[in-house]
């Protein structure tokens, strides 16, 4: 049997080892098992582990948002704990169907519902480049776990940037593909207009390999359009003729640390010298009214999807003497803090009197978003800024400041709202921890951000394995 290195072995890699019957997938997984045992505990990336190998490929790590037959699935979330599904997501079924085994369930926070992977009931996950540091959120279990060599490859959930923005922080590659092109059946509900599933992985070719095997039409999901051309593994190593657009408004914002935006602006340069042609675009109104568009609407969905949670169905319950006060209980033991924020506030912006001032014109808005983007990108293949506006941060140091919290997704919730793909790719350090690099294209343009980014990671050369782990 090979050396199974899990820190530096990507998922075509594995494939490779698997093909040329180096390697079984039965030890392919054993190894990967063993690398949790020994490196999870500091880092709490799984909520729950699978033994047993059930299937003949590369194995893979499952946000537990995703609906999985048999394994307990949480959404990081006490009101569901004890809750095993008995059906498998879409996404799940898929990959169960092209033969990768589960390795287990990620962390997340609740609901998928932060930026830090610190509001999961079950305790927070840490980055493996520091873990004194958030991972980032809310998949910032499946990201860390990519990261430090305990799972090749993973799916997470995308509302407002949970894939981008952890792959960012963690020195990963992440997709939140075009949204309705990945079927959210079985998917625990945070915002359905805004939720969508895509890969992480070690490669952008690693990220294009796992979006062919999720994507595409589902009867189960009426939002779903299957993708207009096949998801293709890109080769790309220049980029002459590709037109990359930056945001004027990414000058203005001082959010963005120092460090982020010098790792920024040498990707940008390197583009540049790989032959693409750089440009300046305006979307004054993302910027100015992104985020308080997002925690409109978000929280409105939230509010109407996590009604279902009252302690009749499924999930623990509190017991009282009538129906009402059993469910008021119930609902109070088993959210937390941040389910609850958005829960009222979502429940406030779709009452009586205030549905047409706060989730109405927050649709209109939505909708000049969509348009500004769209302007945008007829004259640019590809939208360029930082992912996120900082390197990962210490654990407690925004615990407590939701808006600052809130403040992580400034630049990844624009093109979420919009519904357009986004691909992470990591750019650079900044005091020692990863910068990630985001590329926005317009609706069904995941190809193109697979050649662009696989352009970009090769001449970057940036190694995913964090420092302390070599």
């Amino acid at each position: 049997m090979a050396v199974i290195d899990t820190l530096r072995l990507t998922a075509e890699e594995a494939t490779g080892l698997l093909e040329r019957r180096e390697v079984t997938a039965a030890e392919l997984h054993e190894a990967y098992r063993e690398a949790i045992d020994d490196r999870d505990p500091e880092l709490h990336t799984y909520l729950r582990v699978v033994d047993e190998c059930v299937g003949d490929g590369v194995p893979i790590a499952l946000k537990d948002v995703i609906s999985t037959r048999g394994v307990e699935t949480t959404a990081g979330s006490r009101i569901l704990e004890g809750y095993t599904p008995v059906f498998d997501a879409t996404v799940a079924g898929r990959c169960r169907a092209a033969g990768l085994p589960l390795l287990g369930k990620t962390n997340t926070d609740e609901f998928a519902m932060g930026s830090s992977t610190e509001n999961s009931a079950f305790g927070p996950s840490r980055n493996p480049w520091d873990p004194s540091r958030v991972p980032g959120g809310s998949g910032g279990g499946t990201a860390a776990a990519v990261s430090a060599g305990l799972a090749p490859w993973g799916l997470g959930s995308d509302t407002g940037g949970s894939i981008k923005q952890p792959s960012a922080l963690c020195g990963n590659v992440g997709l939140r593909p075009t949204y309705g092109t990945v079927s959210r059946y079985g998917i625990v509900a945070f915002a359905s207009s805004l939720d969508q599933v895509g890969p992480v992985a070690k490669t952008v070719r690693d990220v294009a390999l796992l979006t062919s095997i999720i994507a595409g039409r589902d009867p189960a999901d009426s939002t779903t359009v299957d993708h207009p051309e096949p998801i293709r593994l890109p080769e790309r190593e220049e980029l002459r003729g590709v037109r990359l657009g930056i945001p004027r408004q990414i000058g203005d914002l001082r959010a963005i640390e120092p460090g982020v935006r010098a790792a920024f602006e040498t990707s940008v340069e390197l583009a540049r010298s790989l032959g693409a042609e750089i440009g300046e675009c305006d979307l004054p109104l993302s910027f100015e009214y992104g985020m308080p568009c997002y925690y409109l609407i978000a929280p409105a969905e939230a509010s109407s999807n996590l009604a279902r949670y009252d302690g009749v169905r499924y999930g623990p319950r509190v017991d009282a003497d009538g129906y009402r006060e059993m469910v008021e209980r119930t609902r109070d033991a088993g959210f937390g803090p941040e389910p609850k924020r958005r829960i009222m506030l979502g429940t406030y912006a779709l009452s009586a009197g205030y549905y047409d001032a706060f989730y109405g014109q927050a649709q209109k808005v939505r909708t000049l978003l969509v348009r500004e983007h769209r302007d945008a990108l007829e004259r640019f293949d590809a939208l360029i800024t930082p992912t996120s506006p900082t390197v990962a941060f210490p654990i407690g140091e925004r615990a407590a400041d939701p808006l600052a919290m809130y403040a992580c997704d400034l630049l990844t919730i624009p093109s979420c709202l919009a519904g357009l793909p986004g691909l992470n790719v990591p750019c650079g350090l900044s005091e020692g921890l990863p910068v990630g690099l985001q590329l926005i294209g317009p609706q069904f343009g995941e190809n193109a951000l697979f050649g662009i980014g696989h352009a970009l990671e090769r001449a970057l050369g940036f190694d995913p394995v964090p420092e302390r782990l070599r």
